[in-house]
């Protein structure tokens, strides 16, 4: 009897060091589990390539994203006036380059010319040489057997006609830049407006039924700023010179006039 006691006894304690085993050796496994999992899946996630970068939109290619993001109506019109507006500065400035001279080298032959060989010789002058102060002398050394005064109404009456050609077609340039941004402003109504619209028709302030009305009206006023800045820099060269030019023929205008005098004065005529 004490045998099998004894015997239970030594089961018992053998029954109970074995299950706190498994208890113990059961908990540390899934911390055991987990580690290796988190291990596997870092080695994976670290073989794995990583995504290509998408590359970098270039200015040509963001800027005609926009123009078509903002619709070929009115952007349409707004680059006409770009357009047309860069057009006419380019032949202005073209032309004013061209009409530009340097009126004391002119003034200097002029005068050479004139006092070696007389009125003759001085047109000759002034027809070999290009720019309205070429031809102002030109129209003034013609006029100048008919007398001082006359020969000095020609040349003044003559420069106005220059001026004129001077300022041809410029006023077209400051009416694009003032249209395109009125256009880029009704744009930006109109794109409201259908913003607007789509609310009323939903019956709810969802931001993603007014966005893209929104970008629309935005971006055309945007492109219409931009094509208006970009006008009005040229513009402003063209005004400042033309009135360089202006400048000039004022005073070679003058000159011309002393000169004539004081040739009068030499020759007695």
């Amino acid at each position: 009897m004490k045998k099998l006691f004894s015997i239970l006894a030594v089961a018992a304690i053998v029954f109970v060091g074995t299950f706190n085993a498994n208890a113990a050796t059961a908990q540390t496994m899934p911390t055991s589990s987990q580690a290796l999992v988190t291990a596997a899946t870092f080695t994976i996630i670290q073989d794995e390539p990583a995504p290509a970068a998408e590359p970098e939109k270039g200015f040509h290619q963001e800027l005609k994203e926009r123009f078509v993001e903002g619709g070929p109506g009115f952007m349409g019109i707004v680059l006409l006036c770009l357009i047309l507006g860069l057009a006419i500065a380019i032949e202005r400035i073209i032309f004013l380059n061209l009409s530009t001279t340097n009126t004391q080298k002119l003034a200097q032959d002029v005068e050479d010319a004139l006092n070696s060989g007389g009125i003759d010789a001085a047109k000759e002058v002034c027809r070999n040489t290009k720019g309205p102060v070429a031809s102002i002398y030109y129209q003034g050394l013609d006029r100048a057997h008919e007398g001082i005064d006359i020969a000095e109404k020609a040349v003044v009456a003559y420069g106005g006609v220059q001026m004129g050609q001077l300022e041809k077609n410029v006023s077209w340039i400051s009416l694009f830049i003032a249209l395109a941004p009125m256009l880029g402003f009704m744009g930006t109504v109109i794109g409201m407006i259908i913003a607007f619209d789509k609310i009323q028709a939903a019956g709810d302030m969802n931001p993603s039924l007014v966005a893209g009305g929104i970008k629309v009206a935005l971006l055309t006023t945007v492109f219409g700023l931009i094509v208006a800045i970009i006008l009005q820099i040229f513009y402003n060269y063209i005004i400042a010179k033309i009135d360089s030019i202006v400048n000039s023929m004022e005073d070679a205008s003058i000159t011309l006039i002393d000169m004539l005098f004081d040739y009068k004065q030499k020759n007695k005529i």
